[in-house]
């Protein structure tokens, strides 16, 4: 599907949608306690879905009702799970040292580019612990035997996903482990989420000089019938709050500012380029002030590196990004898709091996391809704000993957849009 907006200022109120990252963590723990608990999650997605039904597909029966998802406990099965993750890198990732945990034999399957995302070293650390894993073809992998508890270890700059694959699957084991972090520790907070999820149900673990240690013989518990709440997600809040800010202000409901969230980042950046942020009761608020060009590590929040390129654009002279070389290893090559994005649209962006540099000026207008990237869609959505001619994004349906509603709530703050379906 094509989408061609007529750029115009957005404004209005809108409230967050559910948070993909904490809907996945609160889902696995449901499904691997030992009661039936309801996943309050208002919205779903592509990503969310992927790991509603690769639970069941697990033998835990996972439904979606008007206000979420029941869980029920994962029943014991001898026979083969076939698990489609579609295109999401936490389903696979954080299911994949689970299963070994089970010791179910199983098949991944993996859409789009997931099959070319990288999983060394946790491939690896998974076989040392008597796993067997092999790729049949780009988009399956087989896995079987049963993880071992022991000493683990991975590098702290990898995919966050791993460490958090593990810390669900080690407190399973029948025997004690450790895992330990070497070196800098990136998307820290995406790490903290899943050590908060662990907490709420009960799991018991230590964490000291980059070592955790887990008992085994532990699996997550709630209270009986208990409802799990699934925060606003403040990553797909940034598109709004910078469209606010370069717009004529937008206030997003229902986000928490105690957040774990690692893009909750987006409300010290605002204030950092010079735009204007208002906390309110239940929302936050950004709107439009004379903007100067900043530096960023983008190193713990990745994922707002697009939408923060747009926002650079229309500030005065140069902001750099840097640290964000895992950015390649998306859905897309980010670094290089919100590089050709930009300067389809008339900018003025180069790209470095771990980040880019955006001079502030004003954009054209144009098509681009999304290139299957729910956050390069977004990206060139709110960027036509700042473009003279209309803008069109090829494959803009790549929004479900995390945001399913985009585009009603891109007309509700008053975008203007021409759908077209491809033949």
């Amino acid at each position: 599907m094509d989408i061609t907006i007529t750029p115009q200022a957005l404004h209005g109120r809108i409230n967050s949608i559910a948070s993909k990252s904490q809907a996945h963590r609160l889902l696995l723990c449901g499904a691997l306690s030992g009661e039936a608990v309801t996943v309050l999650c208002s919205e779903s997605s592509e990503d969310i879905d992927a790991t509603a039904r690769c639970l069941s597909a697990l033998c835990a029966r996972t439904e979606r009702t008007p206000d979420g998802f029941k869980v029920s406990p994962m029943q014991a099965a001898d026979t083969p799970c076939l698990l489609d993750c579609g295109e999401s890198g936490s389903t696979l990732r954080f299911l994949l040292p689970v299963v070994g945990a089970l010791g179910k034999q199983a098949k991944f399957l993996l859409s789009g580019r997931l099959g070319q995302r990288p999983l060394s070293p946790l491939w690896e650390q998974l076989c040392a612990h008597g796993m067997t894993l092999s790729r049949e073809g780009e988009n399956g992998i087989l896995c079987g035997g049963q993880l071992r508890g022991g000493a683990f270890t991975l590098p702290g700059d990898v995919s966050s996903q791993f460490i958090s694959g593990l810390l669900f699957a080690l407190p399973l084991l029948a025997a004690d482990s450790t895992l330990t972090l070497t070196g800098k520790i990136e998307s820290v907070r995406y790490i903290a989420m899943t050590e908060a999820a662990l907490r709420q149900s009960g799991i018991r673990f230590t964490y000291a000089d980059g070592t955790y240690k887990i008992p085994g013989r532990q699996k997550p518990a709630f209270l009986e019938k208990e409802r799990l709440q699934v925060e606003g997600d403040w990553s797909n809040a940034a598109f709004w709050l910078v469209a606010g800010a370069i717009g004529e202000g937008i206030t997003v409901l229902g986000l928490d500012t105690h957040s774990l969230q690692g893009d909750k980042a987006i409300i010290e950046l605002l204030p950092r380029f010079g735009a204007t942020v208002q906390h309110e009761e239940n929302g936050i608020t950004a709107k439009k002030a004379p903007m100067k060009g900043i530096e960023i590590d983008g190193a713990q929040i990745p994922d707002l590196v697009p939408i923060l390129a747009v926002l650079a654009t229309a500030a005065e002279g140069t902001t750099r990004i840097y640290g964000a070389e895992r950015l390649r290893i998306k859905e897309s090559d980010r670094l290089k898709t919100v590089s050709a994005m930009l300067t389809r649209l008339g900018g003025d962006i180069t790209e470095t091996a771990d980040g880019l540099i955006v001079q502030g000026k004003p954009l054209c207008g144009g098509t681009v391809d999304s290139a299957g990237d729910h956050r390069i869609a977004m990206a060139a959505a709110v960027a036509s704000i700042l473009c003279k001619e209309a803008v069109t994004i090829q494959g803009a349906e790549a929004v479900n993957k995390s945001y399913p509603g985009f585009w009603e709530h891109f007309t509700l703050l008053g975008g203007q849009i021409e759908r077209k379906e491809r033949v």
